[in-house]
């Protein structure tokens, strides 16, 4: 005969089950309303785990089980009492499929003025698709939202996030300090037009590890103001590759410096290593950058530097590009390129690009040594094996 289970059994298996409703600081959004159908509008659940867990003073999180959530739009704004909120997403937020209804947000999901904030796991699907077709199609569309925000914030970890289909952007970090995104994924279709995987703009110490980015634009933007950026292990592609820039749209910009990019995969991209600026005055600057083992497959323009852009022509032609490039080096680049020119630096005629170097660099052209192209760059060469230098 077999022995009873006891009232003690069936309590602990019952506390173990409803886990994470036992534990102290956590805030499950189903029980604060939410439904995981796609369909009903779960923000404002959403939004009251979040000014619980704000204005807690212990550490908290807010739980997302499986299934799927509509939200609308939320934000999630600080400062807090708390500095250690972490977001468990199990499921997948969704966005609404109607792109008229945040299309002209500047962010479906932002973060605002917060600090120690983390997002583990979870979907986010930006449901961009119907914008992307009303813009191919030539008629008044909205500019789009950007799917996740986080400005003025600091000590932000982001770890085995996805983020499909974003309208616009996916991920922008606009004035942040010490973020760490780690096992990232971005995917939206290779003609989607501006969904930039991951922005990072007038923010220090970003840091992004072990991800895979597909889309329609840059893989990783870099703008304005970025400072001691840290890009491993990256796989890009298709997209735009990973740039620096646009910058020297405004007169008074700040610079872009102390840039790492290590290890990264570009494949069927437009670009590989890009650094881009209008041909028009401006302050700023890059210096100090390194791109090291990039191993490009099917490239069209696998290293470039390009400050002549002047998309439409307009409010640049006939100017040359105001920012300062110094000190580039290109180690370890290898694979192959789609175009015969694999290597172009078309630089400022009034600021030349100085101090760039090429070191071990080998990249071919349907089986033969790919070329190179220089305009007003000066620098070194050293290993370059395959490509005929310009410097």
């Amino acid at each position: 005969m077999e022995k009873p289970i006891s009232l003690f059994t069936v309590t602990l298996l019952f506390l173990l089950f409803n886990q994470s409703l036992a534990i102290p600081g956590t805030y499950n959004i189903l029980e604060l309303g939410a439904k995981p159908d796609g369909k009903t509008d779960s923000s404002k659940s959403l939004l009251s785990a979040w000014a619980a867990a704000c204005g807690s003073t212990k550490p908290a999180t807010i739980f997302v089980p499986k299934g799927r959530y509509f939200v609308k739009q939320a934000q999630f704004r600080g400062p807090c009492k708390n500095r250690a909120i972490s977001f468990r997403i199990d499921g997948t937020l969704v966005a609404p499929s109607d792109y008229k209804a945040i299309g002209n947000a500047d962010f479906w999901l932002q973060f605002h003025r917060v600090d120690g904030v983390s997002i583990r796991g979870g979907i986010l699907d930006g449901q961009g698709t119907g914008l992307w077709g009303c813009k191919a199609s030539g008629k008044n569309c909205p500019t789009g939202t950007t799917t996740l925000g986080f400005t003025n914030s600091n000590n932000i970890a982001i770890a085995g996030l996805t983020s499909l289909n974003s309208q616009l952007f996916h991920l922008v970090f606009n004035g942040c300090n010490t973020v760490k995104l780690q096992g990232v994924k971005v995917s939206a279709a290779g003609n989607s037009p501006n969904t930039d995987g991951i922005h990072v703009q007038y923010s220090s110490g970003v840091t992004i590890l072990n991800s895979k980015i597909s889309t329609g634009d840059d893989c990783v933007s870099i703008g304005p103001g970025t400072t001691s950026l840290w890009i491993e292990n990256v796989l890009c592609g298709p997209g735009h590759g990973i740039s620096i820039g646009s910058l020297g749209k405004d007169f008074e910009e700040e610079g872009v410096q102390n840039v790492t990019v290590k290890s990264v995969t570009f494949r069927n991209t437009q670009n590989g290593a890009r650094i881009k600026s209008w041909g028009r005055p401006s302050k700023g600057f890059v210096k100090d950058v390194l791109f090291q083992h990039a191993t490009m497959i099917n490239v069209q323009n696998p290293i470039l530097i390009d400050q002549n852009y002047c998309p439409d022509n307009i409010n640049c032609p006939g100017q040359v590009s105001g920012i300062k490039i110094n000190d580039v080096t290109y180690q370890d680049i290898h694979g192959t390129s789609a175009t015969e020119i694999a290597v172009k630096f078309d630089c400022s005629k009034k600021n030349p690009c100085s101090g760039i170097r090429l070191e071990d660099v080998k990249l071919t052209y349907k089986n033969q040594p790919a070329k190179t192209s220089c305009a007003n760059a000066a620098g070194t060469k050293l290993g370059l094996l395959g490509t005929n230098s310009c410097l």
